[in-house]
């Protein structure tokens, strides 16, 4: 009878031991199966991020916003997007369209998903447009026309 019940209690350790071992290679495939999942989507946001349209689309919208507010009425500025222009080509948008203004929000879009949008304080009217040369081309160059808001306080 003893033997018996040493028997059973052998058996019921071996068994509970196997599945175990069963569980912690199963919860260990997962692991690694999720952490690679994570990873993967980690490596594609870096690279997305670092292509250049999304960091330059942020770095314009704010860099047109500060010279708006800095700027006075009546002003002409010109701005250098040679990079945006670039990138723009590349991802067979307009550059034409690249830079639009709308009350006091800059929006920059250099790609088909996505622009990054920026406000501005100073009340003025701006008008944005790229630059062309003698075929047609846009140079890089957009220019900003800063005057009075008419329909302002």
């Amino acid at each position: 009878m003893k033997l018996n019940k040493i028997k059973q209690e052998v058996f019921s350790c071996l068994s509970k031991s196997s599945n175990k071992r069963g569980e912690i290679l199963v919860e260990n495939v997962l692991f690694i199966v999720l952490n690679i999942i994570f990873i993967s989507i980690l490596i594609f946001f870096l690279f997305k991020q670092g292509s250049g349209a999304i960091l330059l689309e942020q770095t314009y919208s704010k860099q047109i916003a500060l010279m708006i507010d800095s700027a006075k009425p009546v002003m002409e500025i010109k701005l250098n997007m040679e990079k945006a222009r670039e990138i723009a080509e590349e991802n067979k948008m307009d550059f034409g369209e690249a830079v639009s203004i709308t009350g006091n929000v800059v929006n920059v879009k250099l790609s088909q998903k996505g622009g990054h949008e920026y406000s501005f304080f100073n009340d003025v009217k701006v008008e944005a447009f790229p630059e062309k040369n003698e075929q047609n081309e846009y140079t890089g160059i957009y220019i900003f026309t800063i005057n009075k808001n008419e329909g302002g306080k």
